[in-house]
């Protein structure tokens, strides 16, 4: 009992110093194009081929920074669903 309290405490005390930690925000990726829809859909179609080349370079990411939001995530998801088949469901007839 007296290890998992010292434990507990360990824990607590790290997340409290990593909590006042001074976190600079990197704006630098928000200048330049505005990705939309089209180009969530391609980054959602090519998402299995730069996560593999991001493994290796850290230039490349697989999700863009700069987008205009809902859209860019709506095409991103559909992108994304594509190599899975899409909706695509079997059913088992008797």
């Amino acid at each position: 009992m007296k290890r998992k309290l010292i434990i507990f405490i360990i824990f607590a005390v790290i997340i409290i110093l990593a909590a006042c930690a001074k976190i600079e925000p990197d704006t630098s990726c928000f200048t330049g194009k505005i990705y939309g829809f089209w180009n969530g859909l391609w980054h959602g179609i090519i998402s299995w081929i730069v996560f593999i080349v991001s493994l290796f370079r850290d230039d490349v990411a697989v999700y863009a920074i700069n987008n205009n939001g809902v859209w860019y995530n709506f095409g991103f998801l559909l992108g994304v669903g594509a190599w899975g088949g899409g909706t695509k469901t079997v059913y088992k007839y008797r």
